[in-house]
């Protein structure tokens, strides 16, 4: 089964493949029973990408889909991807005549869907077969779209069907066979306040990470503010400190389902499930990690008056080390230390902080301004390299809270073609322009704009200062456009 709309479809298709083998990569059935669990799979009925309803795969099906995910250890999702048509892309032809006949009727009702021009035309095509031959109808939008011959009136947005309503099901307690098979994420209110640097005292949010084989606490942080941008930050710290997972589950939390979450974990190739509505207990075991926050590290601090962020960050770091990965846990019998070395690790490493950055942004399509070559995205305008200038639609990857650059990729599911920052009018002010023509390539924008490098002498002295394992000998500005930042650190994604 499949669909021909493009990257988007083999985007959808990918996930939902590898929804249906994830939990194989995350937990390897026992030798001998790999039949079995895919003679279960076939048995279930998933979601069709495009909407049409349940559907289900052949168990065979599922085991081509479950060793080419295994063969890509570092990309299993685009291993899953459908591959594209050869002919994807490209127009057939059609006569000049028929072409200028599909002009002139355009320019006289613009407002025409593409269904209504492809039947008028066919009856041009019948009543003077001098124009050519007719086109296929997809053939034909193609010809529409790539001369801009699109609908001036918008079209309707079909709503999308409600989902369908829970079965009431038994609860069972669960546990995966491998350490960072699965991994807790959930956000917890304090109960005591803090003082920040302005003299406010605000309440203070932790979010946390937790291993479901082992209860390892990944890493654990308070902020002042639950959003996306806060989640991500943390994530982040717990890839580099761990490495990747291979599932993740949360609640259905704004900050969790954000769409920089959502497309960043795909593109890591890493499964997110979220609990059903009204059942938080799946991850009841966050709120056990909760209560020992509160009965244990929060009791410690209670004779500290003026308890800061730093502080607290401080005293947590240190007490999740130093005592709760130490402590016999009383279901598992043993220490998460423990219980951690003595389990197999499911992980893969963790990429640099440079992909990390560029895998949790969003992606959507963009129209570029002709008249100066800019692009807008969330109220900021960027400049468009020469090279890129004779794209219509764009499609711009970037995240919401971060606007000091965007990436101009090549699909919604393909890669980056070359980096954007927003326009710097004061320096066109000067009056410089370099002379255009049809074909001109310059090699990007502003200096840097397509990746530039540091000179290698400063790269080996930045080594260097990174080797010796001291902190950056600087603070950043704690002015900040939005509040509750001025206590956060930077963030490393």
């Amino acid at each position: 089964m499949g669909s021909n709309d493009g990257g988007g479809g083999r985007d959808r298709w990918a996930r939902l493949r590898f929804a249906v083998i994830g939990p194989l990569l995350a937990s390897p059935p026992p030798a001998g029973q790999l039949r079995a669990e895919l003679e279960r799979l076939a048995e279930r009925d998933w979601e069709h990408p495009s909407g049409r309803g349940p559907v289900r795969f052949a168990a065979s099906t599922i085991e081509r889909w479950y060793y080419q995910a295994r063969a890509a250890e570092h990309d299993p999702v685009k291993a899953l991807q459908r591959r594209p048509r050869a002919d994807a892309g490209r127009e057939r032809a059609m006569s000049p005549a028929l072409i200028e006949a599909l002009r002139e009727q355009y320019r006289a009702h613009p407002s025409w869907s593409a269904q209504l021009h492809y039947e008028n035309l066919g009856a041009l095509v019948e009543a003077d077969p001098a124009l050519g031959p007719m086109p296929s109808y997809a053939t034909l939008t193609r010809a529409m779209r790539s001369r801009g011959l699109v609908r001036k009136r918008r079209r309707r947005r079909f709503e999308p069907e409600p989902a369908p309503v829970a079965q009431t099901r038994e609860v069972l307690s669960y546990e995966v066979e491998r350490s960072h098979g699965l991994w807790h994420c959930d956000f917890h209110h304090g109960k005591r306040r803090v003082l920040t640097a302005s003299g406010e005292w605000k309440t203070p949010i932790l979010l946390g990470f937790l291993d479901d084989r082992s209860r390892l606490g990944c890493h654990l942080q308070w902020y002042l503010a639950e959003t996306a941008e806060v989640f991500v930050h943390g994530l982040c710290q717990a890839f580099m400190k761990r490495g990747l997972p291979r599932a993740l589950m949360s609640d259905n939390g704004s900050p969790m389902i954000a769409g920089e979450v959502e497309e960043g974990l795909h593109r890591l190739g890493i499964v997110h499930s979220t609990t059903l509505a009204g059942a938080p207990y799946q991850n009841g075991k966050m709120e056990v990690l909760w209560a020992s926050v509160e009965g244990r590290l929060m009791a410690m601090l209670e004779g500290v008056e003026a308890l800061t962020l730093k502080t607290l960050n401080d005293a947590t770091v240190a007490w999740v080390e130093q005592d709760y990965h130490r402590r016999v846990h009383r279901e598992l019998g043993t220490t998460p230390m423990r219980r951690l070395l003595d389990s197999v690790d499911a992980s893969r490493p963790c990429p640099g902080v440079d992909t990390l950055r560029a895998a949790f942004r969003i992606t959507r399509k963009r129209t570029l301004r002709r008249s100066d070559g800019t692009v807008s995205v969330e109220g900021v305008r960027y400049q468009m390299p020469a090279p890129w200038r004779h794209l219509n639609k764009l499609w711009i990857r970037y995240a919401r809270w971060d606007l000091s650059s965007v990436d101009l990729v090549d699909s919604p599911d393909g890669e980056r073609l070359c980096t954007l920052y927003p326009l710097d009018k004061r320096g066109n002010a000067g009056g410089v322009r370099r002379p255009t023509a049809p074909g001109d390539d310059d090699g990007g924008g502003s200096p840097g704009a397509a990746g530039g490098e540091a000179a290698p002498l400063l790269r080996r002295i930045l080594d260097n200062q990174a080797a010796t394992g001291l902190p950056p000998a600087w603070l950043p500005h704690a002015a900040s456009p939005r509040p509750d930042k001025d206590d956060q650190q930077g963030d490393p994604s």
